[in-house]
C-alpha cells in the first residue's frame, strides 16, 4: 500500500495533489465554522484519521488544516513510523505544531500491537516505544486497533485470554506515564465459542479496569447483530471511546454466525458497506443516551472506505450530522 501511493505521488506530482486538495477543501468548508458550545465527548468530536488516510499520504498539513476547518476539535493517529519517529512523514514535534496552530488535539492513537497479542510470536512490537511517543504528542490512550490479522478464523478461548493478559501488562507500562492502553473491535470478537462466550467478553473479563479501556466501534458491533447498548450495561464504565461510524442502507446483513464465522475476509466484506454518519441505519440518537454509563471519553467520526468523490465533503457530512442531531 505504501509504495503504491509513492508512485502516485511520482506519477501525480505534487503539484497536482495540491490542487485537489486545495479545491477538496474550499468545497468541503464554504459554509463550515467551529461552532461547537458543548464539553461533552459527541459535542467534542473527534475523527479518526485514518478516514481520510490517502489524502494524509499526499498532504499531511493541508489534509489536518481542512479537518479543523469543518469543525473537529481532535484527531485519532494511526501509522506511526517508530523508526523515524513520524507519522505519514512528519516528524512527531512537526506534527504537534501543525495541530497545535490549527486548534487541534490529539487524545488518542492507534498503534500496531498485532505480534504483541499474538500468543504464537516472539517477535512482539516496542510497547514502550508507543507510549512515548504518545506521550509526547498529549495523548491520553494506545490504542490496539486489532487482534492478529493472519489467522482470524482460527482465533480460540486462548488467544483472547493470552490477549487480555497483555494488555493488562501494556496497561501497566503505559500507566507509569499516565496513559492507558485500549482495544478497538471488529465484528470477530463476537463471534461465539461452545459456551456461547464471545472473544470480547473474554477480553473484558481477563483485563483490569483501571489499566485498559475499549473503544466500542458501533458500527462493527451493529454488523456482529448485536446492540452496543447491552454492553454498555454489562460492562459500565469499559467503553471509554467510540467510533461513531454509520452502515449502508443496502448492507445491513449481519456478518456473524455460522454462514459466516469460518468463511475468509473477503468473502465477509462484500456484504460490508459504510456510509456518513446519519445517513445509515444505525440509531445514533438512542445509543448516545447510554454514554454516561458506557464512560465514554472521546468519540470518534471514522469511515473505513469513503465513496464520495470529495473525501472532505463525506467527514464534513458527518460531522455536520453529529453537531446538529446528537450534540444537545
Amino acid at each position: 500500500m505504501q509504495n503504491s501511493r509513492r508512485n502516485f505521488l511520482k506519477q501525480a506530482g505534487i503539484g497536482a495533489v495540491s490542487a485537489y486538495l486545495g479545491s477538496s477543501l474550499l468545497s468541503a468548508c464554504t459554509s463550515s465554522t467551529k461552532t461547537v458550545t458543548g464539553k461533552g465527548p459527541i459535542h467534542n468530536i473527534g475523527l479518526q484519521i485514518y478516514s481520510l488516510r490517502d489524502l494524509l499520504s499526499q498532504d499531511p498539513k493541508l489534509t489536518l488544516e481542512t479537518v479543523a476547518k469543518i469543525g473537529y476539535t481532535h484527531i485519532e493517529t494511526f501509522g506511526v513510523d517508530v523508526a523515524n519517529n513520524s507519522f505519514w512523514g512528519l516528524k512527531v514535534p512537526e506534527l504537534k505544531k501543525i495541530l497545535s496552530d490549527n486548534g487541534l488535539s490529539t487524545f488518542s492513537g492507534h498503534y500496531d500491537l498485532g505480534k504483541y497479542l499474538d500468543r504464537n510470536n516472539n517477535d512482539k512490537e516496542s510497547v514502550e516505544k508507543y507510549v512515548e511517543i504518545a506521550a509526547e504528542l498529549g495523548q491520553q490512550y494506545v490504542i490496539a486497533p486489532v487482534n492478529p490479522m493472519h489467522d482470524l478464523n482460527n482465533l480460540k478461548v486462548e488467544d483472547y485470554q493470552y490477549a487480555a493478559e497483555q494488555l493488562n501488562k501494556a496497561g501497566e507500562i503505559a500507566k507509569k506515564a499516565g496513559l492507558k492502553i485500549g482495544y478497538h473491535n471488529h465484528f470477530w470478537e463476537f463471534r461465539q465459542f461452545a459456551n456461547n462466550t464471545r472473544g470480547l467478553d473474554i477480553m473484558l473479563a481477563f483485563t483490569e479496569k483501571d489499566l485498559v479501556a475499549f473503544e466500542m466501534d458501533l458500527f462493527w458491533i451493529e454488523k456482529a447483530g448485536l446492540n452496543p447498548i447491552s454492553y454498555f450495561e454489562k460492562y459500565p464504565g469499559r467503553f471509554e471511546m467510540w467510533h461513531v461510524k454509520d452502515m449502508d442502507k443496502q448492507f445491513t446483513k449481519t456478518v456473524v454466525g455460522e454462514e459466516y464465522d469460518q468463511s475468509p475476509l473477503d468473502s465477509i466484506f462484500k456484504d460490508v458497506k459504510y456510509t456518513e454518519v446519519g445517513s445509515g441505519t444505525i440509531d445514533f440518537v438512542n445509543i448516545i443516551q447510554a454514554a454516561q454509563k458506557s464512560g465514554l471519553v472521546h468519540a470518534f467520526v471514522e469511515q473505513d472506505d469513503i465513496y464520495l468523490p470529495n473525501k472532505f465533503e463525506s467527514v464534513k457530512k458527518s460531522y455536520d450530522y453529529v453537531q446538529k442531531f446528537l450534540a444537545k
